[in-house]
This record gives structure tokens, C-alpha cells and sequence, in this order.
């Protein structure tokens, strides 16, 4: 079998395991005190070109958007977002849970636009009743979004400039982070993220990590209190130096770029070998997520013949919409194998 299931079904990059092995032995305090994790929090300051930014591990992507966006709205407050957003399908409503309603955007291609959420929210104001709704208090967005698909610094900038206008935080979910700044066509750097938004997160649990997600805010006072807050939600690890030891060599000699580089050049390579046999791609993605529709007799003989991908959505009477996801474990072989088998496929 060859697996494009998704982009954490491996376990951790090997220079990761072996500084967790190499460490293991070692007496350190918990809790993200000891001199692992400190180095790791500079390093990732240092990325960011944010000398002073609050980082914060935390242990999954679920837990930290459910935990940052509690600390960011108010008990009256919801969050914005696309109605294809992570906190709106696919995370068993924690946001709600929290106590925060989810409040959807219309999207294309996965991304909202800075001019609807500053529609919404001067409607939600102009209504004499707004007292008695959910108040827009955070927009929430992914980097990339769902579909792969990436947001611009321009349209980043504007949603920045909207969301400081109403004076309401800007939110990236960056559980794929890496794999957006890989893409040749992302324009958009780590210290462009932490100058826009007011609080995003290096997602390490699909990029190359056992698990853990690097929360960054550019001013402290943004997330005050956040430390008892990650606890209160399960997302903190009393064995901290495990999180610490697995960022702290990612980011050392850009391991982080190059992982994830090699991800996506794997995903350009299976979209070149549909589109060559004339499969057509559903969704434009410049990064390790790809899709593609085919027909199902396709979709059940490549499955047939060892290749585990996921349907995206319903299957079709005659076709399907299927996603391919590479990782920083994908191998040559594999894809050499899947292009192979692609070429095979009678049309």
C-alpha cells in the first residue's frame, strides 16, 4: 500500500526522534520550564522577527483553536470565519462547546473576503437589536485554508486592516503552516503573519512532529492569562521538553522549510501526472493537498491496486472528488509508484 490519506500518518522526522532519544534520560522540570523549550520559543521569535511575541505550546490543532479563541472572545462574543472552516465541519463543535458560536462567512475557494466581514459586521451594529445577538469578536482563517488554497499578503493585509478597524482579532489556524510558506506561490512570510495577525499558530503535529502546535502572539497582552487557560482546556504537557525538543529541531538549520518543500513538490508532482492523462483538478492548490475528479471506476481500481486516498465529500453516481495529501515523509518511491499507476489507467 501507498498512503495520501493525509499529512500526519507518519510519526515524527527522523532528526526529531533522534533528539527525543537523545534527550530522554535527561532531568528537566515540567511544564514547558525547562532550557529545551525556552530555546524553542527563541528560535521561533527569531522566525518570526518578533523578539518580545508570547509563544505557547500546546498539544493539538482542535485544542488550540478551541483554547485561543476562548481567550479571545468575550462570554457574548462568536467567531467569523468560512463556512468551509475547520471550527465549523470538522472539529465536533468545541468552539460551541467553549461556549462561542461559530458565526459562517460565504468563501471561494476556502477564503473569505476582507469586504464581507466588514459587511457583517457594520450590518450586525446598524441592527437596534444587536444586544440581544452573538457579537462578531474574532475572525478566525486557515493558512492554507481546506481546500489548499492560500491567501495572498494582499488579501491578508486587507482582512488585517478590517478586522483592526471594528477592533476585533485577527485568527490563523496554521495546523499546515508550513507546507503555505513552501508553496511557490506564497508571497507571505512568518514575520508577515505576526505583524497581520494578532494571533496565529506553527502547526508542527502535520509538519514533522510527534504532535504540538507553537501559538504566536506579537504583543503578550493579547492572550492574557493564557498559560492557566491552555490547562483548563487539557492542551498543555506536563512533560513540556518533549514539545520543546521536537520545535526546537525543527526550526534549527530550517529544517522546517525543507520538510515541507519537499512535501509540496511531491503534490505537484501527482497533479501533473492526472492532469497529463487528462483527469481534471477540482480545486486550484498550490500546496501538499490536491484534487481531483475522477471517475469511480478510477477511484476503485487505483484503491484496488494499493493506493489509500480520501473521497472529499459524497461519492458521485458516475464521479468522485478525491484529495491526495503528501507529507514531509513522502518518498520518491511512492510517488513514483502512484505516477505509474496513474499513467496505466485506461481512459
Amino acid at each position: 500500500m501507498i498512503y495520501f490519506d493525509s499529512d500526519y500518518m507518519e510519526g515524527a522526522h527522523p532528526k526529531v526522534m533522534e533528539q527525543l532519544l537523545n534527550t530522554n534520560q535527561e532531568h528537566t522540570v515540567g511544564y514547558g520550564n525547562d532550557p529545551y523549550t525556552q530555546q524553542a520559543k527563541n528560535a521561533i521569535r527569531q522566525a518570526c522577527e518578533a523578539p518580545n511575541a508570547l509563544v505557547q505550546f500546546l498539544v493539538g490543532g482542535t485544542q488550540t483553536n478551541a483554547t485561543v479563541l476562548d481567550a479571545l472572545l468575550r462570554r457574548h462574543e462568536g467567531v467569523l470565519c468560512a463556512e468551509s472552516a475547520h471550527i465549523n465541519v470538522h472539529e465536533s463543535g468545541a468552539i460551541e462547546h467553549s461556549g462561542h458560536k461559530v458565526l459562517t462567512l460565504l468563501a471561494t475557494d476556502g477564503k473569505v473576503k476582507a469586504e464581507d466581514v466588514d459587511q457583517y459586521i457594520r450590518n450586525f451594529y446598524l441592527d437596534e437589536t444587536y444586544e440581544h445577538m452573538v457579537a462578531p469578536g474574532a475572525l478566525y482563517i486557515t493558512q492554507p485554508t481546506e481546500y489548499g488554497t492560500l491567501y495572498s499578503l494582499a488579501e491578508l493585509e486587507s482582512l488585517s486592516a478590517v478586522c483592526r478597524s471594528h477592533q476585533i482579532p485577527l485568527y490563523l489556524d496554521g495546523a499546515r503552516l508550513g507546507y503555505a510558506l513552501a508553496s511557490p506561490k506564497a508571497d507571505f512570510t512568518l514575520a508577515d503573519l505576526a505583524r497581520l495577525c494578532d494571533v496565529f499558530y506553527i502547526g508542527g503535529t502535520k509538519c514533522g512532529l510527534l504532535f504540538g502546535e507553537a501559538v504566536v502572539a506579537r504583543c503578550p497582552d493579547t492572550l492574557p492569562h493564557f498559560f492557566p487557560l491552555v490547562k483548563q482546556h487539557g492542551a498543555l504537557c506536563a512533560k513540556g521538553r518533549i514539545q520543546g525538543v521536537q520545535f526546537l529541531t525543527l526550526f534549527t538549520d530550517k529544517l522546517y522549510e525543507q520538510i515541507c518543500h519537499k512535501a509540496v513538490e511531491q503534490a505537484s508532482r501527482i497533479r501533473a501526472a492526472f492532469e497529463q492523462k487528462g483527469y481534471r483538478v477540482a480545486i486550484d492548490s498550490p500546496t501538499n493537498q490536491q484534487f481531483f475528479v475522477l471517475p469511480n471506476e478510477v477511484v476503485d481500481r487505483l484503491r484496488q491496486d494499493g493506493v489509500s486516498f480520501e473521497d472529499w465529500g459524497v461519492r458521485g453516481e458516475r464521479e468522485t472528488t478525491v484529495r491526495f495529501v503528501t507529507s514531509w515523509a513522502t518518498t520518491d518511491a511512492d510517488v513514483d509508484l502512484l505516477v505509474k499507476k496513474i499513467e496505466n489507467e485506461q481512459r
